[in-house]
């Protein structure tokens, strides 16, 4: 079953605290995006000002160009998952087993231009894979459908890595890429920006869970 995991993409420790107060009430999987100001273009909260509710499953997504430096930092605060790029141009094998090794879920995200088979070392070793359709470390991404004959490639290396999606999820596509193959829809703006958030988590949670009509 598919499930939507609000994303927080912050600059300052005030907006995190406003972004976790907000989702709290409804969010149960929650995308957490830091970046270090060069793999991506901007300065997000970084791991060391990281907190949430205990009750909540948390994916952390790092945009960073050197994850060795920030490996031990995430690693401490037990996450669900971390998720690594594999534009880093890095071996990332040895870096996801660090990460299982302490009982954490392991993840690489492809960005669009990215095709599967040239980083399928990484992906046979990844419990998750993230299609990656947005903007770097902005809300407010695109949804690339396109990108969605990614799964099928990414299932041919790993038939049962999990499939996230970072960009664009709306309630106008969130049915579309759970039919297509995506199991984490993280979903940025659209929750984010929303006058009621929690209306517009509900709405999307009974879109993936729809049934299609024949």
């Amino acid at each position: 079953m598919s499930v939507i995991a609000p994303t927080i993409t912050v600059e300052t420790a005030e907006e995190f605290k406003a972004a976790v107060e907000k989702l709290q009430p409804f969010a149960q999987r929650v995308h957490i995006d830091i970046s270090d100001g060069e793999f991506a273009p901007t300065f997000l909260l970084g791991e060391a000002q990281l907190w949430w509710p205990k009750e909540w499953v948390v994916d952390i997504h790092a945009m960073v160009a050197r994850p060795t430096e920030h490996l031990a930092a995430l690693i401490a605060l037990k996450p669900n998952l971390i998720i690594f790029h594999a534009e880093t141009g890095l071996n990332l094998t040895p870096i996801l087993d660090e990460v299982k090794k302490n009982g954490i879920k392991a993840g690489v995200a492809l960005q669009r231009p990215t095709v599967p088979s040239t980083v399928s070392a990484a992906i046979e070793n990844a419990d998750h894979v993230l299609v990656f359709s947005g903007d770097l470390g902005h809300y407010g991404g695109t949804a690339s459908l396109m990108q969605l004959e990614k799964v099928r490639l990414i299932k041919a290396i790993n038939p049962n890595v999990e499939i996230g999606w970072d960009g664009g999820v709306s309630v106008d596509n969130a049915y579309t890429l759970t039919q297509g193959g995506v199991d984490v829809l993280n979903t940025g703006s659209a929750i984010a920006e929303a006058q009621d958030p929690a209306t517009v988590y509900a709405t999307l949670v009974q879109e993936i869970n729809k049934h299609g009509v024949i």
